[in-house]
């Protein structure tokens, strides 16, 4: 049935709608399907999250040792830092700490380079669970080969690198190469680019399938990776500058070789996913402009798709890809964007031990020493190349901030302004009895973003038109995080007193895979349940009306003039619920009389401007920077999915 607000407060409303109850399309108690689930989730973690740091050992030798290798033993310092930076950072730090925290050459290489970047972002509209399910058998190869090729290398070359297990290696490389040794930080950071994709894409996914993935696949891979070409690389010094394939055995290069370009293909993969996660939850904070999120999975609600974000993104890719040309340069830009990335997170990280953990904090000042000076070393070795290319994400960095405070700001300011000049109900009752207005048949829907309370553009609406129609149903649309809505849980019904003005307020709950379609037309399903709000509001009265008059009965009568009194109280209720009855029945024909003389859509479209008096820095900020994001936005027609033929804009400017 539709719900009824008859008697609850706007607070209870509002966590009813935020809410809502946990149905959902497929439920289950048992524990072998919740794990089979989280199996499905870690085997497509593989393909979406893991091909950026997996494909790392490709380059982070060659990038590390960009001069040659001086000493020997200065490989076994380089595997010394690879192993316990993989092992703190991604394994403790992110997957066993962070995630818990929860609450995306030449000319003519450059150019297959911008094909490859094109057909990538094209195969995102099918979703994480098919590009998932596509990538993760390749990125599964691909584990496998590295690992088996550095098992290979590690018995063939020189075994005794297992000794780079002891830090002290680490010492002896900073002592013996001093300043080069700290500007190296920036090639074995390369090592685990794509960790700070764990967290952003955990919301595609879960924590524990994402923990399995890595712990049982990625990490032990990636170690015996590197550990076979440190091994090579002690008797071959040489090839520093190709290390990986090098390192491959005769008869494996080729199809090495071909499993190396997919999976370099595939390693993109991370950030696009994690950026369609950060966007989603941006923009149900209010913190970013309108956009289409496309739910691609009806199984896994986090699985999302952002059309125009997906467009940029490549657009971006494509243009750096064309603008720096060469390797060293986008390597340099991507190491100031994960180092800067991790450090923010160890900073908030902090905060929420203290605020929301309650740790210890002993444990909290070893997180900082350990983890944190790590991640500031490494800090400070890629702001070193911050001329060379390092100067980009920042700037990107700076451009996105702007757009999300530009939109957050004027969004709270008109949401509070909707809630001081929301219309009171003595301004409704004056419309009530105003003879000025008259009632034209029909039923008009007004389309609002407030949950409680009449929106001030209706009071702008009824000084211009002296009109009302028939009936009138205040709706505010909303989506909840659940996968379906139920067709009888979705249209919450209040309604607005006086009771002769035919007023409603019906909130709309959709889940992200429900669909308004030809099958479940909104007009007809609005009517159909206000109906059943009228019934059930009438009975409703008429039972607390009648338990207050037997109250009071109770009070007042004492035990020997009750039966005397029964029949005429019986004889009474039967003549005032049948007066109830008829009183229904006549307001369900005026809303079948209003549903036959047509339905108007009302939508409000706002003009925001700057208030007088306003600075100049308040002024650049509404008047120019938001309404260019605004005009360049989905409009409000095309967020409601409204028919254009039956819909009446009505504009109104807010001064801010």
């Amino acid at each position: 049935m539709a719900r009824n607000f008859h008697g609850k407060s706007c607070a209870d409303m509002t966590l009813w709608i935020l809410n809502p109850p946990s149905f959902t399309a497929t439920t289950t108690d048992s524990k072998g399907a919740e794990w089979s689930v989280i199996l499905h989730l870690a085997f497509q973690s593989i393909g979406i999250v893991y091909g950026d740091i997996g494909t790392s050992p490709l380059y982070v030798y060659a990038s590390t040792f960009s001069n040659g290798i001086n000493h020997n033993d200065d490989i076994l310092g380089v595997l010394s830092l690879i192993f316990y930076t993989i092992t703190l950072i991604p394994l403790i730090k992110y997957v066993l700490i962070v995630l818990r925290a929860n609450d995306n050459g030449d000319d003519r290489i450059v150019w297959v380079s911008v094909a490859i970047l094109v057909c990538l972002f094209m195969v995102q509209r099918f979703g994480t669970d098919k590009v998932g399910y596509s990538f993760a058998p390749i990125i599964c190869v691909w584990f496998l080969m590295i690992a088996g090729i550095g098992i290979y290398n590690f018995f063939t070359f020189d075994p005794t690198v297992v000794k780079a297990i002891n830090p002290k290696y680490i010492i002896d490389y900073f002592t013996r190469n001093q300043k080069q040794a700290w500007v190296s930080l920036g090639g074995i950071v390369l090592a685990i680019t794509g960790t700070e994709a764990l967290f952003a894409d955990v919301g595609h996914f879960t924590v524990r399938s994402i923990q399995i993935s890595m712990c049982t696949v990625t990490y032990p891979a990636l170690i015996l990776a590197y550990t076979g070409q440190a091994s090579f690389l002690r008797k071959h010094n040489h090839f520093v500058s190709d290390t990986f394939f090098k390192s491959i055995p005769g008869p494996m290069y080729w199809p090495m070789f071909v499993v190396a370009v997919l999976a370099a293909i595939i390693a993109s993969q991370a950030m696009i996913s994690g950026t369609f996660s950060i966007i989603q939850q941006s923009l149900s904070l209010g913190c970013f402009p309108r956009v289409k999120i496309v739910h691609t999975s009806a199984k896994y609600e986090g699985q999302v798709y952002i059309p125009e974000v997906n467009y940029l993104l490549m657009l971006a890719c494509v243009g750096v890809t064309a603008g720096f040309k060469t390797t060293a340069k986008i390597g340099n830009a991507y190491g100031i964007a994960v180092v800067f990335v991790m450090t923010l997170t160890s900073s908030f990280l902090v905060l929420i031990m203290i605020m929301i953990w309650k740790t210890h904090i002993l444990l909290i000042i070893s997180y900082v020493l350990v983890i944190g000076s790590i991640e500031f070393l490494y800090l400070s070795s890629v702001l070193y190349k911050f001329d060379q290319g390092g100067y980009l994400p920042l700037a990107f960095a700076m451009l996105l901030m702007a757009i999300m405070y530009t939109w957050n700001d004027v969004y709270r300011r008109k949401y509070y302004y909707e809630l001081d000049h929301k219309i009171s109900l003595e301004k409704v009752k004056e419309i009530a009895v105003d003879t000025n207005f008259c009632r034209i048949p029909g039923l008009a829907v007004f389309y609002s973003e407030l949950v409680h309370g009449i929106p001030p553009i209706f009071k702008h609406y009824v000084a211009n038109v002296p009109a009302l129609h028939s009936l009138l149903v205040f709706v505010s649309i909303k989506s909840v995080p659940i996968s379906k809505v139920p067709v009888e849980e979705r249209f919450l019904f209040r309604r607005i007193q006086p009771d002769e003005l035919n007023l409603f307020r019906c909130v709309v709950r959709y889940g992200y895979t429900d669909v308004r379609n030809e099958q479940e037309p909104f007009e007809r399903m609005l009517v159909e349940r206000l109906k059943e709000f009228i019934r059930d509001d009438a009975m409703f009265s008429a039972i607390t009306h009648n338990n207050q008059e037997f109250a009071e009965k109770d009070e007042e009568l004492d035990d020997s003039s009750v039966k005397s009194d029964k029949v005429n109280e019986d004889a009474k209720q039967i003549e005032v619920d049948q007066k109830q009855q008829q009183a229904t029945e006549r307001e369900i024909e005026v809303l079948d009389k209003a549903w036959r003389a047509g339905i108007v859509h009302l939508v409000g479209e706002n003009e925001v401007i700057a208030g007088k008096g306003a600075g100049i820095g308040k002024r650049i900020l509404i008047d120019y920077a938001y309404n260019f994001l605004k005009r360049n936005l989905r409009q409000s027609d095309k967020v409601f999915d409204i028919p254009h033929k039956r819909m009446l804009k009505v504009g109104m400017t807010y001064e801010l």
